[in-house]
């Protein structure tokens, strides 16, 4: 352990990180990926002040050295990474305030660089169709691996939701399965006769797998009979692009997009959009108006009186 570390230790860095997770976990009910991007970013500001033998707490450390060491990661991140680090750096700083730690934010009046809004990838319903037939349904994981991405797509779920789904979430006689999404919130989406159908060919496997204990009620297992990673699932969708030669940079969250794109050029409100996504701002929600301008255009030529 470095000198500076001991140092940073004792003038209350590690500690007011550690109560700053605490915080993110049990208060605002943070996912453990989002509390770690907060942590990495404050480890960074750490790392910059030890790299340059800064000695100062976060209690007393200034707006300039703060604002240097963002000039200095300007020139080392893109301005959405940069953005990122400047958003938890500001949310540290008001966790200290709130806790009486200091009277004011260094971060205030550091603005964020503009970024451009990225819009998703997205797969039209043949690609889709393409990819779920290339699974080796003769392989002990084809069931499984059908029955995830059907619903992804069929449902529009997160990775995380998808891979923490219970078989005690499924009421398939109201047609619905509780989503546990971001912060630990929970919602109800319908889920269609085909996901069901896929969904029950999968359990009829997976009742024959060793399922290690906690893990009996986990819906999607691997061959080890414990809870499917987030990676694992990346690379089956992965595989599948090779697979059928599918030149796009994809991922289990273009599944999600693509749910919602389609919901919306088929005629589905936003409103209706936002709750099954779970996004708690319409504002996120609204991304999808942009993906498809020839569909916006036919809903002027449609509705408007002036056509």
């Amino acid at each position: 352990m470095s000198i500076f570390y001991c140092y940073f230790a004792s003038m209350n860095w590690i500690t007011l990180l550690k109560h700053f997770q605490s915080y993110l976990r049990i208060e605002r009910g943070l996912s453990k990926n989002t509390i770690d991007n907060y942590t990495f970013d404050i480890e960074r500001l750490m790392a910059y002040l030890e790299q340059n033998q800064v000695l100062v707490s976060p209690v007393k450390i200034s707006e300039e050295q703060v604002q240097q060491f963002i000039y200095a990661i300007s020139k080392e991140v893109n301005p959405r990474s940069q953005s990122r680090i400047i958003s938890g750096l500001k949310s540290f700083f008001s966790y200290l305030i709130f806790e009486d730690y200091r009277t004011d934010n260094p971060m205030e009046l550091i603005e964020a660089p503009r970024i451009g809004r990225k819009l998703p990838d997205t797969l039209a319903v043949s690609e889709i169709d393409a990819l779920i037939a290339a699974i080796d349904l003769s392989k002990p994981e084809g069931e499984r691996n059908r029955a995830m991405l059907e619903t992804l797509y069929g449902c529009g779920l997160r990775v995380s939701e998808l891979i923490a789904l219970k078989i005690s979430d499924l009421f398939f006689d109201e047609e619905f399965i509780k989503v546990t999404g971001k912060g630990n919130k929970q919602r109800f989406v319908p889920i269609g006769p085909n996901t069901q159908k896929f969904i029950r060919f999968y359990q009829q496997k997976r009742s024959h797998l060793p399922i290690q204990k906690g893990h009996e009620d986990t819906l999607f297992l691997n061959r080890r009979g414990r809870q499917l990673s987030r990676a694992m699932v990346f690379t089956i969708i992965k595989t599948l692009a090779e697979e059928i030669n599918l030149h796009k940079t994809i991922s289990p969250h273009t599944f999600r997009h693509s749910f919602a794109t389609h919901l919306l050029e088929n005629g589905a409100d936003l409103r209706s959009i936002q709750l099954l996504l779970g996004h708690e701002s319409i504002t996120t929600t609204e991304i999808y108006v942009h993906l498809d301008r020839k569909h916006l255009t036919q809903v002027l030529q449609r509705f408007h009186p002036r056509k």
